[in-house]
């Protein structure tokens, strides 16, 4: 049986043990699939859906790919020195603690409740995370390599880019992937707290008026964007940059 079969099977599973239980209690605190669907049916309808769901993917990407381009270059410079890393540490250590929440009321208190500051606050929670993983990488490039490559006269831009880079590719999917399933998270976090669109202020909206179909809607189309993002892009860009290997 192929894996897609099989993920595809258990999830066919969880819906039907979710229908029955829904169907058992009866109670409008678990909504049934069938319930959860038709709400976002609705909400596509109504044309919000859409809006706050691209307005959040915004948002989660604008953190990723500052949160994967400046951790990335500090982790391969304490990997690379060990001046750096030395200097570096304590920080790092020091940012890895600290509560994304603490993070979150920091940005909007000194940057305001903006865009800017929701997007500071995710990329600084995520930064160090990144940073600690390209460390190691850096820390795991194989010396020898290198010094075939110099031996070999190879210019600096092919060295970087056939022989440094491809033994960093398995950390920057590890960081890719683990930080696009961590900074959505925390996105919804930003907009519940501080910001007046996106799926996060949506979620608190409706937990106001205890609406759990509609929460239970916005999290389901939230969740199935994120998959077809791992789907349609993070695994094909992980088959193809791994082919280095082979």
């Amino acid at each position: 049986m192929s894996g897609t079969l099989i993920r595809a099977t258990c999830l066919a599973a969880l819906l039907v043990v979710w229908q029955v239980v829904a169907t058992w209690l009866n109670d409008p605190i678990l909504p049934s699939p069938i319930a959860v669907a038709d709400k976002i049916v609705e909400h596509f309808n109504q044309g919000e859906l859409l809006s706050h769901l691209g307005i959040t993917l915004l948002r989660v990407f604008a953190a990723f790919f500052i949160a994967m381009a400046v951790g990335s270059i500090v982790g391969i410079l304490m990997g690379a020195s060990k001046t750096t890393d030395s200097a570096l540490d304590g920080i790092l250590v020091l940012a890895l603690n600290i509560p994304a929440l603490v993070t979150i009321l920091l940005c909007y208190i000194w940057l305001g409740l903006t865009d800017v500051a929701a997007v500071a606050a995710v990329a600084l929670n995520k930064i160090p995370t990144v940073t600690v993983t390209l460390r190691e990488g850096a820390r795991a490039v194989d010396k020898e390599l290198l010094q075939v490559a110099k031996a070999f006269r190879l210019s600096a831009s092919k060295t970087l880019f056939n022989v440094y880079l491809p033994q960093l590719y398995p950390y920057l999917m590890a960081a890719s992937r683990n930080g696009l399933a961590l900074i959505w998270k925390i996105v919804l976090v930003v907009e519940l707290l501080g910001r007046s669109s996106g799926v996060g202020f949506q979620l608190g909206t409706f937990f106001q008026f205890f609406d759990i179909a509609s929460i239970l809607a916005y999290t389901v189309a939230f969740i199935v964007v994120i998959m077809l993002i791992e789907q349609l892009i993070m695994r094909p860009l992980d088959r193809r940059i791994a082919t280095w290997r082979v």
